[in-house]
């Protein structure tokens, strides 16, 4: 009898790496296929060749255009895959602006230390470049949202709003007789900006996200939050630096500037959006109106609360210029990208604010500057922070405890088990304990690379 199995070889134990695997009589279909960010040991397993050969995949699913759910695709269509990446529209045209970011900052970064000679790599090279994401991109398949769609293979897959992002879904997929969901990233309920997650009525199988599985969002007003933090920093003579997710939180950070600054609230305070693809993306939340809830002339309004510096030098200029400032820069976690260089900038000074406003994975320059740290490494030099460190968890994307529970309530009947993934330390403790105690489901908390049979 052949056997539905899956499996997942990034994303689980991990909020990074996400790709899952489905396997039936032959043919696999991978659903993300992200990159691994945060500790040294989860980076270098992009490096690392996949434990499946990438030209026997015959389709990807990607849920949403973030990197940890993306940036590995280049990579795989470099090493074999040929077949379709199948994704919402929305998604498609993110997906093309973070994969080319990525393959410009991996490209430059080799290229920063060959030329600076901190790489433990003689030469250090590039993950993947513009040429590989070029390939990736051409094989990007937008479907609609609501409509099941066939894949080939008795495979159909139907994609629900999960929030989160613009274009973010939830994927059901049907396949061998079997209904299988895959909540993606899951949004906030009553967001500004993306749609609630969409109920889903049932599923055999389901692999739900426990980013903040054991956490409530603090019940705070993000403007109200973001005002004060900007109001004491300037007043002091400070800038507030803000590592953003170019995609999401970006133009959901320009949402509340544009209604404080339209309310009066910060009316001679200058912001900058310093991300060449943040402002991409900025653009192509006024294209995609369909896919979020702003109409379209407070989509304008937000996306031109902000000064776009697109240029190497503008943004150098940004770095020098002492005049009290908003500057939003990706990477969210201070990975990479420009705000790397913002904060060498402004951490050493007093008056200065570093502001994080999301989940900052374990590893990552972000983690430990929330956590206390008074010096991060950056371009192999240890720069010291003496600039106030801030975080503002409420602005998350992602559904907390208490929003998956809700989201978990509008299936009919239980899923025959339940797949508990994209977690660290204790959010998949926590949620599948909230799970078996609110709903009593069968739980698992997936482990790496663990087969588990379906059917």
């Amino acid at each position: 009898m052949t056997k539905l199995t899956l499996r997942s070889l990034g994303g689980a134990g991990t909020v990074t790496g996400s790709k899952h695997l489905l396997e039936l009589g032959g043919r696999r279909v991978l659903v993300d296929c992200g990159l691994f960010q945060g500790l040294k040991a989860l980076r270098e397993q992009n490096w690392a060749p996949l434990p499946i050969d990438p030209a026997s995949i015959d389709v990807v699913i990607l849920t949403h255009a973030h990197l940890d759910h993306c940036g590995y695709l280049p990579k795989l269509v470099r090493e074999g895959f040929r077949g379709d990446i199948v994704c919402s529209a929305a998604t498609a045209d993110l997906a093309e602006i973070i994969m080319m970011d990525s393959a410009k900052i991996q490209e430059s970064d080799a290229d920063f230390a060959n030329r600076h000679g901190f790489s433990k790599h003689k030469p250090a090279l590039p993950l993947y470049g513009k040429h590989d994401a070029e390939k990736a991109i051409d094989r990007l398949k937008p479907i609609g949202f609501d409509v099941p769609t066939d894949l080939g293979h008795g495979l159909q897959l139907t994609l629900r709003y999960a929030g989160h992002i613009i274009g973010a879904a939830i994927a059901e997929v049907r396949w061998g007789g079997k209904t299988i969901v895959f909540s993606g990233d899951l949004g906030r309920y009553g967001d500004p900006i993306t749609p609630d997650p969409a109920a889903v009525a049932r599923a055999d199988y389901l692999l739900v996200e426990s980013t903040y599985g054991d956490r409530r969002h603090e019940a705070v007003a993000p403007g109200e939050a973001l005002q004060a933090i900007i109001e004491r920093t300037t007043a002091r003579g400070g800038t507030v630096v803000i590592p953003a997710f170019a995609v999401g939180r970006a133009q959901e950070l320009l949402y509340h500037l544009s209604q404080l600054k339209a309310a009066g609230r910060l009316p001679l305070t200058p912001v900058y959006l310093d991300s060449p693809m943040a402002i991409d993306a900025s653009d192509l939340l006024c294209r995609h109106g369909g896919d979020h809830k702003l109409d379209a002339d407070t989509c304008r309004k937000s996306c031109a609360v902000a000064t776009y510096t697109r240029d190497v030098e503008d943004s150098k200029r940004l770095s020098a210029n002492r005049m009290p400032k908003v500057i939003i820069s990706a990477s969210g976690m201070a990975t990479g990208g420009r705000v790397l260089h913002h904060l060498k900038a402004y951490g050493p000074d007093a008056r200065n604010t570093i502001l994080f406003s999301g989940y900052q994975a374990a590893g990552t320059r972000g983690q430990a500057l929330i956590g206390g740290a008074r010096e991060v490494k950056i371009h192999g030099q240890w720069i010291p922070i003496r600039a106030e460190v801030a975080n503002l968890p409420m602005l998350s994307a992602h559904a907390d405890v208490d929003e998956i529970l809700r989201w978990l309530s509008g299936f009919e009947r239980p899923p025959t088990r339940t797949f508990i993934v994209h977690g660290e330390a204790g959010g998949p403790i926590g949620l599948k304990a909230r799970i078996e105690q609110d709903l009593g489901w069968s739980c698992t908390i997936s482990a790496q690379d663990e087969a588990y049979v379906l059917s």
